[in-house]
Formats: structure tokens, sequence, C-alpha cells
């Protein structure tokens, strides 16, 4: 290796160490919020190491609004929305890239379009749904009213158009049904696209804030976003509990995250082609 590539490889090591460093110190400062007092969030100079205070903070949140409940609540919720909508927006994708009949066009713009109206026009018209249903307060009002979501119709959809519809007619001459073709040839090459929606779902519905807020009207089905917020005081935060509350909320994220992984560099053809 000549001078000049040594030089540009370890400029780029170090570039990309940087980079790292920034993306990293976000987490660790929450991790050092976590185990100090509040006080010490602000102190001169800035503390940069771990304290004792974690049990302390992770106690009195508890107290303030039971943590465990919280998380109960948010991984119910995001679990069973990622099963429902995972389930409903791939039927959905499949059937507007493989199926052709009049205004399959027309309903796929009109999701498209759906995309532009914000989330908050619509809060109303569903509050007072589930009001009429008297289903504030509960898991059904938190899950489902969002479940149809058009940008993973769409993600889904982009991907199903990119499978061979040779496949399909292959299939099919070989007497095989629809719900056959759909499991066992085309869904088992999906799982990157599934992987990243799934991951895309999880998120949107773990940080969702304005529906749980209008929906729930007891700290018992709070979600993380509504809880934490409660945190918030007008004189006084305690930004120990905040940071501890916090933690809790990120770590289900990775999890999650480094569950599915593995799929995004699997291809996105390799098992119905062989």
């Amino acid at each position: 290796m000549s001078e000049r590539m040594l030089g540009r490889t370890i400029g780029r090591y170090i570039l990309l160490s940087i980079f790292m460093v920034i993306s990293i110190f976000p987490f660790y400062w929450m991790l050092i919020g976590a185990t100090n007092h509040s006080s010490k969030m602000f102190s001169k100079p800035i503390t940069l190491l771990p304290g004792k205070e974690f049990i302390t903070n992770l106690v009195n949140l508890n107290d303030n609004i039971g943590i465990y409940r919280v998380l109960f609540n948010s991984l119910l919720v995001s679990g069973a929305y990622v099963i429902l909508a995972l389930a409903i927006c791939t039927a959905a994708a499949y059937v507007l890239a493989k199926f052709r009949f009049r205004g399959a066009n027309l309903i796929f713009l009109l999701f498209m379009l759906s995309m532009m109206i914000p989330s908050q026009a619509t809060v109303i018209p569903l509050f007072k749904l589930m009001s009429n249903f008297e289903l504030l307060n509960t898991y059904f009002a938190l899950i489902v009213p969002q479940l149809c979501y058009p940008f993973a119709i769409f993600l889904m959809r982009q991907n199903f158009m990119a499978f061979p519809s040779e496949l399909l007619e292959s299939a099919r001459l070989d007497g095989a049904g629809e719900y056959r073709i759909f499991f066992q040839i085309v869904l088992p090459s999906m799982k990157p696209a599934l992987a990243a929606t799934s991951i895309f779902l999880f998120m949107t519905q773990w940080n969702n804030f304005m529906w749980p807020l209008v929906v729930t009207t007891s700290s018992e089905m709070y979600t993380f976003p509504v809880a934490l917020s409660s945190l918030m005081g007008v004189s006084f935060t305690d930004y120990g509990q905040v940071m501890t509350g916090i933690t809790f909320a990120t770590i289900p994220i990775i999890i999650f995250f480094l569950m599915l992984q593995k799929h995004f560099i699997s291809g996105m053809l390799g098992s119905a082609l062989k």
C-alpha cells in the first residue's frame, strides 16, 4: 500500500471515528444522567462519569409514573400494532402490486394522497368515533385506528413490484393456490422488506405521542411518550428520572432493531429463486 493510499485510509478512519463519537455521545449522556442526581446534569465542570443514583432514580420514577406498567403498555400496544399492521399492509400491497383489476391505480393514488394529510387532522374524527363506541382508554383505541398505514403499503408494494411475475404464473400452472403462492413463495423472499417495514412500524407506534395523549384518560393506560411528558414540571424537572425513563424507552427499540438487522443483508429474491 502506497503512502498516499495509507494516508487516505487513516483519514477515513479518523473521520468515521469522529462521527461515531458524535453519534454515540447522546446515548452515553443519557446513561450518565440516569445514574446521577438531577443537580449534576448542569454542573460545572460537566459530569461524564457514572454515578450511584440509578436505583434511586428508578424508584422515584416508578412512584411517579409506574414505569413497569408503562413498559408493559408500550410493548403490548407496539407489538400488537406491528403484527396487525404488517399483516394488513402486506396483503394490501401484494394485491395492488400483482393483481390487475379496474381501479387499482386509483386506489393506490388515493393511498399516496392520504400520506399528504396531516395526522393531526384525523385526531378529532377518530376521537369522536372512539367516544361514540365507548372505546376511549382501551387498547383497542390505541392500536386499531391507525393499522392501515399508507407508507407501509407503499414500501411493501414497491418490493412486490420487483418480484418476478413469471414465478407466480409458473406456480399457478403447477396448481398452487393464491394463499400458498403468497405465504410459501412470495413472503419468504420479502424478509428484508418485512424487517424494514416492521422496524418502521414499531418505531412509529412506540414514539407516537399525539394519539395516545388524546385517547387515554388514566395513567394506567399511558405509553412511554405520554408518561415521560408528565415528568416535565413547570418549576422543577427531575432530569435524573427523565433520563432513566428515556433509557427504558430506548432499550426496546435497540433490541428490536438488533433482532431484525440480519435480514437487511440477505437477498431480496434468494429464497424464491432457490
